[in-house]
């Protein structure tokens, strides 16, 4: 239904969306590549503008539109604009808490936005610090805090508002600031441990997706090991992170997903609680002379498959036990002692190689991964004439059977596609 079926006079709010549609089609579809830059500045300040303006004037609408959801059958007004404009369930679900809260507590806060003064995520931050005061705080209090939120919003954005608003205390009530705060950190400490999760999803294509949510605390514990294996070399003109072997710009997700791998292949599984009456490891079985062979595959207890090579670079320094069958799946090996290079061999090492032994590699030693020359797997031995440091890329790529290498005489390693 269009605003001219409707029925008798038209109150300004529909003449004015009629008139908004007409000047639309009016205007056509103008390029605006021939503006010049102050031209296409100023249009995009104005139409951001006018754009937060309408949002907001839709908002407030969808905050008094119960009747409309009751005549439709639907949960609330979004829903409605989810069946019939066809909008994300997800977003209409969000605008209508958002329009619900400014239409039920905090109108000043609609009312701002709709002059144009504020955007919607200011708004919707400044409306969650609201939400979370007491609801039985004295009114002048409440209105206090919103009126230092919009103020605040003339001069922050989202980020810095969302911190302000941790801290309303402070201004509203300097004297208890101390013990609300408390509360509030214990409240939300509480919820974040109620709310904790990890997920791990197979994706079919030799990768899992993971998922969670946990506390900000360990989170930022987190991000801190992951920057430990994270090198900080970066271009001196773009600033951009990259490999210091082939000079491949790495995104900050890679990164980030590269040293979570480096993190959970290297703890120590002497550290991590008893499982299975002995210390958490991860068995994988492999055929003698698949292994010596190098072709083939390993297989972890959950029925993952390893490559030969993957299972040879993950027995230098992961805590995985190689279990070695020949004839008819006879157990020949189950692991030895000393299979992984101890911390005064690694500092050592660090001392006698510097840095990466690939050749033109600069990875300093405290980022590498200590490699068997003689692979563990095939009986070598865990000490410093048959060990040399390797960053995590060019340890991958000593094992990877499409390459191979020799060592030169200064001891570092030059690599090759095998063809």
């Amino acid at each position: 239904m269009s605003i001219s079926d409707l029925d008798g006079q038209q109150p300004a709010l529909l003449r004015f969306v009629e008139a908004l549609d007409g000047a639309l089609d009016r205007l056509g579809d103008p390029d605006p590549l021939y503006l010049s830059p102050a031209q296409k500045k100023a249009a995009l300040l104005g139409l951001a503008r006018e754009e937060e303006r309408l949002a907001a004037l839709r908002s407030r609408v969808q905050g008094a539109a119960d009747d409309v959801a009751e005549v439709a059958g639907a949960r609330h007004a979004g829903a409605v604009l989810v069946c019939d404009a066809r909008r994300s369930p997800a977003v209409a679900g969000r605008d209508q808490a958002l329009a619900d809260a400014l239409h039920e507590r905090w109108a000043d806060t609609g009312a701002v936005w709709r002059a144009g003064l504020v955007n919607r995520d200011q708004v919707a931050v400044i409306v969650e610090a609201l939400d979370r005061l007491p609801g039985d705080l004295d009114p002048a209090m409440l209105r206090k805090a919103q009126d230092y939120l919009l103020d605040q919003a003339q001069v922050y954005g989202p980020r810095e508002l969302r911190l302000l608003g941790k801290r309303i205390w402070e201004v509203i009530d300097p004297a208890g600031a101390e013990e609300q705060e408390r509360e509030a950190l214990e409240r939300e400490e509480a919820n974040a441990r109620a709310s904790t999760r990890f997920n791990l999803r197979r994706m079919g294509d030799g990768s899992t997706r993971l998922s969670g949510r946990i506390p900000d605390a360990v989170a930022h514990r987190l991000a801190t090991l992951l920057a430990a294996y994270t090198s900080p070399r970066r271009d001196h003109l773009t600033g951009d992170v990259r490999d210091p072997a082939t000079g491949e710009r790495l995104a900050a997700d890679r990164l980030r997903g590269q040293a979570f791998c480096t993190l959970v292949e290297h703890a120590d599984p002497d550290r991590l609680p008893r499982h299975g009456q002995t210390a958490t490891s991860v068995v994988v079985t492999m055929d003698l002379t698949q292994l010596l062979a190098g072709t083939g595959a390993g297989t972890l207890a959950d029925g993952t498959r390893l490559s030969a090579g993957e299972v040879r670079r993950l027995a230098c320094t992961a805590a995985l036990v190689p279990a070695v069958l020949g004839g008819p799946s006879e157990v020949l090996d189950l692991g030895r002692e000393a299979r992984l290079f101890n911390t005064p061999q690694r500092k050592a090492m660090g001392i006698r190689d510097r840095h990466c032994r690939a050749e033109g590699c600069t990875v300093p030693a405290t980022w590498c991964e200590a490699h068997h020359l003689t692979p563990w797997s095939l009986g070598g031995r865990t000490d410093l004439r048959d060990g040399a440091l390797l960053c995590s890329f060019h340890h991958h790529r000593i094992h990877d059977p499409g390459r191979r290498h020799t060592r030169l005489p200064d001891g570092s390693f030059r690599f090759h596609r095998r063809t």
